[in-house]
């Protein structure tokens, strides 16, 4: 067992590798959809102005503006 385990590294499996790149992809788009968030709720800012400040696209604002109206209801 002990050979197979020297052979098999989990820093080399590809598998591996590709979650963890997810799990970054997926923690970017949370930073992003926080950011998104309290510019619309703290400060007001439009559409195309949170956008702009997060460094995102118009349709990621609208969609997170879209979950705060759900959330208020």
């Amino acid at each position: 067992m002990e050979a197979v385990s020297k052979f098999f590294k989990e820093e080399r499996d590809f598998l591996y590798r590709r979650g963890e790149a997810r799990g970054k992809a997926e923690g970017e788009v949370k930073k992003s959809y926080d950011v998104v968030e309290n510019l619309i709720v703290d400060f007001g800012f439009t559409d195309e102005q949170a956008a702009k400040a997060a460094e995102v696209s118009i349709d990621f604002v609208q969609k997170v503006r879209a979950d705060l109206a759900k959330k208020k209801q």
